[in-house]
């Protein structure tokens, strides 16, 4: 008797933290608040893809977006993959070959995800091909 109601307060819980979190991703793809969205998304996607009826279209569309990606198996960037992706468009941009070099030396299967190259500049994309590092 107990455990019943324990356990219907808990589900009561999670509906109103997952409705919570339902209006923050409306909130912020209506704002144009990718970041966020995207960090609520995958933080709570198992939950989301039975609920995403309850939100908005451009929402929905990106919580499915992310329920293909995980299906094909893909893993999306690090914050890590990221800041080092930044820091070599950033070399790039500089024209820091040396710079570039050393970052890109030991971050070979950083450059094999398509991802990765999506969010290369094109300048750091032009000094990666010629060093040889990414494919022409």
């Amino acid at each position: 008797m107990q455990t019943d109601r324990y356990k219907r307060k808990e589900q009561r819980m999670k509906r109103v933290q997952l409705s919570e979190v339902i209006t923050k991703i409306n909130k912020s793809v209506d704002e144009m608040d990718l970041v966020t969205a995207r960090t609520y998304i995958e933080e709570n996607l198992d939950e989301l893809e039975d609920q995403k009826h309850l939100m908005k279209g451009n929402a929905r569309e990106l919580v499915n977006f992310f329920i293909e990606k995980r299906n094909k198996g893909e893993q999306p960037l690090t914050r890590q993959e990221m800041s080092d992706i930044y820091a070599v468009n950033v070399y790039a941009k500089r024209f820091d070959v040396r710079g570039l070099k050393l970052m890109a030396k030991n971050k070979k299967e950083l450059f094999m995800k398509q991802e990765a190259l999506n969010n290369l500049s094109a300048d750091s994309k032009t000094l990666l091909k010629s060093m040889g590092i990414i494919e022409k």
